[in-house]
């Protein structure tokens, strides 16, 4: 006899997190802001490992249905030793369509982009 529960709406993302965690470096490509990837405006690298943690978290926090008509605001490229283990799209200019986007064992996935989120995001880059 099967017995489940429900314990809660949102499901995080563990594999991601799993992926990305082992990052010694994040790279972040700033783009416009209009949700085309045309445009770089500004780069940050990330090395803190307590940010790079919380980046993390905030990325893993709550899947999301994929949709890939919002456009990006940005790209994250996570580095381990020199090599890129994960790249993930963002977009946090529109409040319909605030995601990170990634590829997962071959597929296009998504999480929610949090206001938390979009706030250290918005740091980062100053």
């Amino acid at each position: 006899m099967a017995i489940g529960f429900l314990v809660s709406c949102k499901r995080s993302d563990t594999k991601i997190k799993e992926r990305i965690s082992n990052a010694d470096s994040i790279a972040i490509n700033y783009f416009k802001g209009d949700g085309t990837m045309d445009t770089v405006v500004a780069v940050k690298i990330l090395r803190d490992k307590k940010i790079m943690e919380q980046l993390c978290s905030l990325i893993s926090q709550e899947s999301a249905d994929v949709n890939t008509k919002c456009g990006y605001d940005g790209s994250l490229h996570f580095f381990k030793e020199n090599r890129v283990e994960q790249d993930i799209d963002f977009r946090m200019n529109d409040k319909e369509c605030m995601f990170f986007t990634f590829k997962q064992e071959g597929k296009l996935s998504a999480t929610v982009l949090s206001p938390e989120a979009k706030q250290l995001l918005e740091t980062i880059r100053k």
